[in-house]
């Protein structure tokens, strides 16, 4: 009887030990993941670093030199809320992902697109805002085209910029098409009005706006957009802090229809053209 109280004694002083020390464990644990957010590192530095590509009007540069756009607002709205400044780091669209896992910046703020093959690379916020893509074709090049099925076929050059999901867009609807990749949205647009290219894939309101700044030269073979995709911001995985912190974020500017707000004054008026132009 002596023997089995004593190792029972033992077991419990056992059991005792590990569950104090898991809990200790469990709480370095937490600790270090918190040490190590990018929530944490912005905080300390007082900076929050910003990586985008320019895509009218998400972020583009107006007559001073100074970035505007949908994103640019939303970008500044997240660092006033957080307490800290802001730095605005361009970067090729093709790089941007590589450039984020490498700490060249904190956050994706950029009109990306959410889909599998970018979420096994990076993580991603709830979506704070939806878009689609659409067509706008060449009048001399397209003339008589007016549905997805008249663009599809080997004889038709589409223009799409590189890495975006316009391109994945193309590639899903228009497969026999032959595409035309540019790093550079002003050189796909280019190559649009220079009658090379049938027509031009890309988020709205880009295409409405070319198509009313060049009539003569430019039409929307389609009524609307053939996609619908959710944007939201890309962080590198492993955060859960940050991320947590940014879906709160979402919440509570959707809630005060902060970014409805914003994205309509860029998305659904022209008011801000004479900013850049």
């Amino acid at each position: 009887m002596t023997l089995w109280r004593t190792i029972n004694t033992g077991l419990a002083a056992v059991i005792l030990i590990i569950g104090v020390s898991t809990a200790v464990w469990a709480g370095n644990v937490r600790q270090n993941l918190a040490q190590e957010s990018t929530l944490e590192t912005i905080q300390k530095n007082q900076t929050l670093r910003v990586g985008f590509s320019t895509f009218k009007p998400w972020a583009m540069k107006d007559k001073n030199g100074d970035f505007i756009g949908f994103e640019i607002d939303v970008a500044k709205r997240l660092a006033e809320d957080m307490g800290v400044k802001i730095r605005f780091i361009p970067t090729k669209w093709d790089g941007i992902i590589p450039a984020l896992l490498t700490g060249k910046f904190d956050i994706i703020i950029g009109g990306m697109g959410i889909t599998p093959k970018r979420n096994l690379k990076v993580n991603f916020s709830d979506p704070y805002e939806f878009t689609g893509m659409s067509i706008i074709a060449s009048k001399s090049a397209a003339s008589g085209k007016k549905s997805l099925a008249d663009f599809n076929n080997p004889a038709t050059k589409v223009s799409v910029r590189l890495g975006t999901t316009a391109e994945k867009a193309a590639q899903n609807f228009l497969p026999k098409a032959t595409l035309l990749k540019f790093s550079d949205e002003a050189a796909s647009i280019q190559e649009l009005l220079n009658g090379r290219v049938a027509c031009l894939i890309a988020s709205n309101p880009l295409p409405a706006n070319l198509v009313q700044k060049y009539p003569g030269k430019l039409y929307l073979p389609l009524k609307g957009d053939f996609t619908k995709e959710p944007i939201g911001f890309a962080i590198r995985k492993s955060d859960p802090d940050f991320l947590n912190y940014l879906n709160n974020w979402i919440k509570v500017t959707n809630s005060e229809g902060w970014l409805e707000l914003r994205f309509n004054y860029w998305f659904k008026t022209a008011k801000w053209e004479s900013l850049v132009e």
